[in-house]
């Protein structure tokens, strides 16, 4: 199953708003506020490449309040 982790910058103050957001989305499976460069790491999951792609471009970038965003694919897991 195509999976991708995806980092989150937000605007100043806004955290728990965008992850309360991205929660709502079924393909977002986990997400955490966090400390360091990026707001919010999300891992994501979908049943195709183009449907992960859509997830992010569409329902994750898009949302209000996301200033950028980092996707990282996984290319192989243990």
């Amino acid at each position: 199953m195509p999976t991708a982790f995806v980092l989150i910058n937000t605007e100043i103050g806004s955290e728990e708003e965008v992850l309360a957001e991205l929660k709502k989305i079924s393909y977002i499976k986990e997400a955490y506020v966090v400390y360091g460069v990026y707001d919010i790491v999300a891992k994501v999951e979908a049943e195709t490449m183009d449907k992960l792609k859509e997830v992010v471009s569409w329902s994750v970038r898009r949302l209000d309040k996301v200033r950028s965003t980092l996707t990282m694919l996984v290319v192989s897991s243990s």
